[in-house]
């Protein structure tokens, strides 16, 4: 009873290892694996340290200091007088806290300002490196799958014309056709050997591709399914898309988040002519082991306002004040170009992604109208009313017509993920819908 129990389990093991990988599965790999994706990450982290380092500024600092002290001395009489001789020995113990608390340090105020900016922007980065990942597995997935089928319909083509040039070698030799068919033939032959090759190096270099991201080679992979139906993006509106991007784009988001700082850098660079004020305390002790008469212990304490008023610094801090503003001016025009940009992409994506439908529907008509052609070119070979060249000709026609339908369907969809991209809405579950396409090869 145990030996077909085993079995049972080792074939289960086996089909489950043998299913291919799915893009969200894919996408898994890529997130724990992904080496861009993670040096993102540990930016993140590290940029959430930055709000706790500008507060700091804003906070007292306490210190204790000490030192230990041995010191002697000797003096000589006047005179060789021994009256007025003598010397001491003496060893002092010093220990002492001090506190320092801002009350007013206006650049350390814009700094603990900018901080929060400046963790705001490695979690915009973060995110719109996320959003990258989904596009990048997604590109590289596709693009395995879009060399698959070049590679089959290559293949597929590389037989019919084998089948073809065999047929065409029979007909020469029983006298019903010239050699000039032969001679068609193989030069397709060889001309499809040659696409063969190349077709298989693409495949490589497009998994090759898919291992850098996520770390090891890419198994088999789930195939897109015949007939799919792609949806129009909703809204349907491109200048709702656009709207979206200029004001939800991560870039854009990043930019303002820039720009926003370098007006804070301003304020903090012009208060190097502001006074600056502190509250100081310190308490110390002292003691002195000696000579009986030095000998003792004290302890002081003090509390007070410290201040500082700059005069004069050789013009940087004006300097600085130029510079900042030049960088805010320069800020400003990268917002801008941000938002053009990402304008520009959602426009294109758009555009793409109706384009795409539209290519898609009607390579399905000519993939249709091109496998009648190819029947009928093989009929008339067949009676005589065509030449091998025609056959030949209609064969490619249709293997070219499936390659283009399956790329412009892997077009269409990567089209509709950079829109999202571009307007600052793709997540993780946008790749639901299109898993759900996939299918086992």
């Amino acid at each position: 009873m145990q030996k077909p129990l085993i079995a049972v389990l080792l074939a289960s093991a086996f089909s489950l290892n043998a299913q291919a990988a799915d893009l969200i599965q894919v996408y898994q790999q890529a997130l724990a694996n992904d080496a861009t994706y993670a040096s993102a990450r540990a930016a993140a982290a590290a940029g959430r340290e930055r709000i706790t380092q500008g507060r700091s500024g804003l906070l007292p600092t306490i210190g204790i200091s000490g030192d230990i002290t041995k010191s002697n001395a000797d003096f000589t009489a006047w005179n060789n007088n021994p009256a007025l001789g003598g010397g001491s020995n003496l060893r002092t113990n010093e220990i002492q806290v001090a506190l320092q608390q801002p009350l007013f340090r206006w650049d350390r105020w814009e700094t603990y300002q900018q901080s929060k900016l400046q963790q705001a922007i490695s979690e915009a980065q973060f995110a719109q490196a996320q959003q990258d990942l989904i596009t990048r597995v997604s590109q590289a997935y596709f693009d395995v799958l879009a060399a698959q089928d070049t590679l089959e319909s290559t293949r597929a083509q590389k037989v019919a014309v084998t089948e073809q040039l065999a047929s065409a070698k029979r007909n020469f030799e029983v006298g019903t056709q010239t050699i000039t068919d032969t001679h068609e033939a193989q030069a397709a032959y060889d001309l499809v050997v040659s696409q063969e090759i190349a077709a298989v190096n693409d495949l490589e270099t497009k998994k090759t591709a898919l291992q850098a991201i996520i770390g090891t080679p890419p198994a088999a992979l789930a195939t897109l399914r015949t007939g799919v139906t792609l949806t129009a993006p909703q809204p349907i509106n491109v200048d709702q898309w656009v709207s979206a991007a200029e004001n939800q784009n991560y870039a854009v988001t990043v930019a303002q988040l820039q720009l926003e700082s370098a007006k804070r850098d301003i304020s903090r660079n012009r208060a190097g002519h502001y006074p600056t004020v502190d509250l100081v305390a310190s308490s110390l002790h002292r003691d002195v082991n000696g000579q009986a008469a030095q000998s003792g212990k004290s302890n002081s304490n003090s509390i007070g306002i410290q201040y500082s008023i700059p005069i004069f610094s050789g013009f940087a801090v004006t300097s600085k004040v130029r510079e900042s503003i030049a960088l805010e001016d320069k800020a400003r025009n990268d917002l801008e170009a941000n938002r053009r940009n990402a304008a520009l992409v959602a426009r294109q994506s758009f555009l793409g992604v109706n384009s795409g439908l539209a290519q898609v529907k009607a390579l399905e008509a000519a993939e249709v109208s091109s496998n009648s052609a190819l029947e009928s070119n093989k009929l008339g070979y067949q009676v005589g009313v065509r030449i091998n060249i025609d056959v030949l000709n209609a064969q490619r026609q249709l293997y070219q017509t499936r390659t283009d339908l399956a790329r412009a369907r892997y077009n269409t969809i990567l089209a509709g993920l950079k829109l999202k991209a571009a307007a600052g809405s793709l997540r993780e579950e946008d790749l639901q819908p299109i898993n759900a396409l996939l299918q086992q090869p």
